[in-house]
């Protein structure tokens, strides 16, 4: 069975299990930086430090065969813009540090365009930044530094949970 989200451009049929489509496999992310709909702290934007916040994820389902996480603004002025890109995590990942890469894990391109994390920089007024991770039925083939696009056809049909956190952020505060 399977059910269509939308991720970035692309309408995506994630695939569903007995256990998400009962709600079971609902997976969890949060910051010790930042709560729910908070805000991020600077030093975690390019006007600040640009280093990656600390998240922990919960809830991988346990016929994960990998994780991806992905960090996008959906209110820049040019549409849909992405922060952050990695996957090939490993499904027993619980924790992934400040200015950090789980071990194996590769990263795409951003929308700066830079390989891994590139912080928030909205030009004027809050921002709302998702936290956005995905457990998927496989490992992906795709070759570091890939890009949003590409990740996402990647990914459709392979979601099998996922979750989110959200984070605002607005420059001079």
């Amino acid at each position: 069975m399977q059910k269509t989200i939308i991720v970035g451009a692309f309408a995506i049929a994630v695939a569903t299990t007995a256990s998400f489509a009962a709600g079971e496999a609902k997976m969890k992310i949060t910051s010790s930086a930042f709560q729910e709909s908070g805000e991020i702290p600077s030093k975690f934007s390019r006007d600040g430090g640009n280093v990656s916040p600390p998240l922990r994820v919960e809830g991988t389902p346990t016929n994960a065969k990998s994780l991806v996480l992905i960090v996008d603004d959906p209110d820049a002025p040019v549409g849909l813009f992405t922060h952050w890109l990695v996957w090939n995590i490993d499904p027993k990942t619980t924790a992934i540090p400040e200015k950090g890469v789980p071990k194996g894990a590769v990263e795409g391109t951003n929308d700066y365009p830079n390989l891994g994390w590139g912080g928030p920089q909205p030009p004027s007024g809050t921002h709302r930044y998702y936290f956005k991770i995905f457990a998927l039925d496989q490992t992906l083939d795709l070759r570091s530094g890939a890009k949003r696009l590409e990740l996402d056809k990647a990914m459709s049909g392979h979601i099998i949970a996922q979750g989110q956190l959200m984070g605002r952020y607005a420059r001079g505060r």
